[in-house]
């Protein structure tokens, strides 16, 4: 067995892992968001340092952990304004999705799936189907060159509908119009908090007559029931973060799910093995945790673990978390001690939960086994 401390001689970059709930407008460059903004006339906002325009990489970096360190998802979510204003256009959607995908790969990620809200990206004119094929056009282009370097990656879009703007279906539809081009979910997100899955039970109806897969972001902002209603309502096959699930454990200290004292909604998602897409250090930014502590040893992961569940690790949004899967990976070893086979598990939870073709699945798993496995 390989344990924490021996895992430090693993470059765990060259660990192949999975990446299952990471945004597109949360992973971009900040070289690339820099020289869009003054491409496309998009005013950066003010360094409050300074009282000017920001115009450094290293000023926008400081103004982005200021909005996300805030411990609020409102602030939090402020700064997608502005990488959405420069994800306007054809060229800028290509571009980002490509650097995204070549990011991915330098953290050894062999599976992405990348979600954003195509809504959001049509104000300079784009439709919406056109705005996916130029996502689709940059994932393409860089699964491409990974694979005539001799390497496996698969990536997918996860197409998103945004709770406040009430496009559910639209979106859904064109889901299913790109399903075989490269959308492999669908997902909303947004406000939580008063926009419960319900609300949306009509494209979540069309989803499920299509057999499309649904994931949806839910306890993260609000609790236990926004999880229930994923899950009747949606349909949900993952959890975008899923995190609270922890507030229907009475025992989140027990050694076992035998004396955790589980609610009806935890036992159905620890039963069915429906994996939770935790994304640790955004958890901490934006409070989703705070019942718990705001460290991450107090991070209810080890706990939902230890007792079965289907834990994942993901990034969220690795401009604003200034993070990656390798990592999110390492605080989680420096917190609760993991050995390989700690991590191993993580990456083949995240496997089975991937929209991936079964043939897929089994390669992937394959990968995994062979690289987590100490010779």
């Amino acid at each position: 067995m390989v344990t924490s401390a021996e895992i430090k001689n693993y470059r765990l970059a060259d660990l192949p892992k999975i990446s299952l709930h990471d945004h597109l407008d949360g992973g971009i460059r900040t070289s690339t968001l820099l020289e869009l903004a003054g491409l496309e006339g998009v005013r950066l906002p003010d360094d409050p340092l300074t009282g000017r325009e920001i115009s450094a990489e290293s000023d926008l970096k400081r103004w982005l952990s200021g909005k996300c360190d805030s411990g609020s998802l409102v602030e939090y979510l402020e700064a997608f304004d502005l990488t959405t204003a420069v994800m306007q256009s054809e060229a800028g959607l290509y571009r980002i999705a490509k650097e995204y995908v070549e990011d991915l790969f330098v953290d050894g990620a062999i599976v992405g799936e990348v979600r954003w809200a195509p809504e959001q990206h049509v104000r300079g004119g784009l439709s919406l189907d056109a705005a996916v094929e130029a996502v689709q056009h940059g994932i393409d282009e860089s699964v491409r060159a990974a694979r005539l370097g001799g390497k496996t990656l698969y990536v997918g879009q996860i197409v998103t509908a945004m709770r406040h703007l009430d496009r559910s279906v639209e979106i859904a539809h064109l889901a299913l119009r790109h399903r075989d081009n490269g959308v492999v979910g669908f997902d909303i997100a947004g406000p939580e908090v008063g926009f419960p899955p319900r609300r949306f039970r009509e494209a979540f109806d069309l989803l499920a007559r299509e057999m499309f897969p649904v994931t949806t972001h839910a306890g993260e902002a609000d609790g236990v029931e926004s999880i229930s209603s994923a899950l009747i309502d949606g349909r949900a096959l993952r959890l975008g973060h899923g995190v609270r699930i922890a507030e229907d454990i009475g025992n989140l200290g027990a050694e076992d799910s035998t004396s955790a004292e589980l609610g009806l909604i935890a036992r159905w998602v620890l039963e069915r093995g429906i994996p939770l897409e935790i994304c640790p250090s955004s958890n901490l930014q934006t409070g989703a945790i705070d019942t718990w502590g705001n460290s991450m040893e107090d991070h209810p992961f080890n706990a939902l673990y230890r007792l079965g569940y289907a834990v994942t690790v993901n990034t969220d949004n690795r401009l604003m978390s200034a993070t990656t899967l390798s990592k999110e990976l390492e605080l989680l070893v420096d917190a609760f001690g993991y050995g390989i086979e700690d991590l191993l598990a993580f990456q083949l939870n995240a496997a089975q939960g991937a929209f991936l073709r079964w043939d897929q699945t089994e390669d992937v798993i394959d990968q995994l086994l062979e690289a987590y496995t100490p010779s």
